[in-house]
């Protein structure tokens, strides 16, 4: 029997079956544009001088917006833990997309604008 605090583990209104929805595209969407990215970048691996200054700037800049979104999420993740520490439970479709945020963002545009360039 659930109490008043705590979230089902199954959505069962309308807006969370949404949340679930879009949870599910946007994992989808983060696993096509790291697929794109992953490739884009493996060829200007093969392609360029590993010392010219494009790489050195592209690789700098892959490794601190890791860093970046391994932090966001685990703030995330923080937040959701301390929270069921206090009794207050956030559903996982909830969560899921605030931890997944940080690297959907920065995959989708690092997915455009190394298509661009």
């Amino acid at each position: 029997m659930n109490r008043p605090n705590q979230s089902p583990f199954l959505p069962q209104t309308p807006a969370a079956m949404m949340d679930v929805w879009k949870l599910g595209v946007m994992a989808c969407e983060l696993w096509s544009t790291s697929l794109s990215t992953i490739a884009m970048r493996n060829s200007l691996w093969q392609t360029q001088s590993p010392n010219s200054a494009r790489m050195i700037k592209e690789n700098q800049r892959m490794v601190s917006e890791k860093l970046e979104a391994s932090l966001e999420t685990g703030f995330e993740v923080q937040k959701a833990i301390l929270g069921m520490a206090f009794g207050q439970s956030t559903p996982w479709w909830v969560t899921g997309r605030r931890t997944l945020t940080p690297y959907h963002r920065r995959s989708s545009a690092n997915s455009l604008r190394l298509s661009k360039g």
